[in-house]
């Protein structure tokens, strides 16, 4: 008797602190933080859309900002659409510029600076995790699927280069997700821990950056600093021997095309610890579980094609027989089930973060919510 009146009593308190802790969370559940009120972007501001900052929280407890585009004159609820990426870019280059198109398209569009990088929240800064920032597209699915003027049952999401990776990953986890979109995807924890086109896909190799990025722990840790491991090549320091996606960076980040003070991935770098989980963490394991629509997009020259042909195979099962030239000006798409491979002839990787040479697949995107955000 003794036994059970000591459990109930510990029960009683766990739960009572429990609670105590969830109302302290709840009153506390976003950061008040210092938003841009300027349009800072590095495209033109639409007159068809209505643009708005807005802030949502993820199960972390870190407070994200967006960009929302709301199509003008619209009432009722709208399908929507949560935008991120590249990887290391910030709201205010290329997810903004495919938020605010599709919001000239009828559809509500958010754009948002993943966790620790931004305008959003999280410490240290430019940290990256495979958890946080997948998690941070289902924590954006969770603010639009409480708003008035959002169908709950109409939601999809676009990732971006590196965020096309989260963003195949959540909707693997999460099926409020009805349609997902990667454009010019990477997959992170595969080249993180096997190297461009798997060249260091050994355990040698990989032990050599374990122990690297061990030893940067260590003196992080005493000297009470993160060190940063550089951004995106300038123009002054490119070579003829930097590889040619390399200079494809470079030419939108550090130009007036896409460069952008807060695009901390691109100007000083990521922590150099910063992106230690991507090594044994992989993203993709359960990509063929996806039962929604999924829609990749691969530019033919673009040196990171070979991650969306591999996200296809997982999903699908058939590896895509992509033609060995491309007939230009003619997409050519593979399609099994309700997943399809899209791939736009002679771009290159960077042709996708902006549409200085016309080749984004707008019309295809749209067709694409539309038929399956109805």
């Amino acid at each position: 008797m003794k036994k059970t009146l000591l459990l109930v009593a510990v029960v009683g308190g766990m739960l009572m602190a429990c609670t105590d802790k969830k109302q302290t969370t709840e009153n506390n559940m976003e950061q008040t933080l210092n938003l841009t009120q300027e349009w800072d972007k590095v495209f033109p501001q639409s007159d068809k859309v209505e643009h708005s900052k807005i802030t949502f929280h993820n199960r972390y407890g870190i407070t994200l900002v967006a960009d929302m585009y709301k199509p003008k004159n619209t009432k009722g609820k709208l399908p929507a659409i949560a935008v991120s990426g590249p990887f290391g870019a910030v709201k205010e280059q290329v997810s903004g510029l495919y938020a605010q198109t599709l919001a000239e398209r009828g559809f509500l569009a958010i754009a948002f600076d993943p966790s620790f990088t931004g305008e959003s929240g999280g410490e240290p800064r430019q940290m990256a995790s495979p958890d946080i920032n997948t998690e941070d597209f289902l924590a954006a699915v969770d603010f639009l699927s409480v708003q008035d003027y959002v169908d709950s049952e109409r939601i999809g999401i676009i990732g971006i280069c590196g965020w096309g990776g989260m963003a195949v990953n959540a909707a693997a986890l999460d099926p409020r997700i009805k349609a997902t979109v990667a454009s010019t995807m990477y997959d992170m924890t595969r080249v993180a821990s096997n190297g461009y086109f798997d060249s260091d896909d050994s355990k040698e190799k990989r032990d050599i950056q374990r122990k690297a990025i061990a030893q940067q722990r260590t003196e992080d840790y005493k000297n009470g600093t993160y060190k940063r491991g550089g951004g995106v090549l300038t123009k002054e320091q490119l070579t003829d021997e930097t590889p040619q996606f390399v200079k494809e960076y470079s030419d939108y980040y550090t130009t007036p095309r896409g460069y952008h003070k807060r695009s901390g991935g691109s100007n000083d770098g990521w922590n150099v610890s910063g992106c230690q989980s991507f090594l044994n963490q992989p993203l993709l394991c359960y990509a063929h579980e996806i039962t929604n629509p999924v829609l990749l997009i691969h530019g033919e020259k673009a040196h990171s094609r070979y991650f969306s042909e591999t996200a296809f195979e997982k999903m699908t099962g058939q590896k895509p027989a992509i033609p060995d030239t491309l007939e230009a000006g003619k997409n050519w798409s593979a399609i099994v089930g309700n997943k399809e491979l899209l791939i736009i002839p002679g771009a290159v990787h960077t042709a996708l973060y902006d549409d200085r040479a016309g080749v984004i697949p707008y019309d295809k995107m749209e067709a694409f919510f539309r038929e399956n955000l109805k």
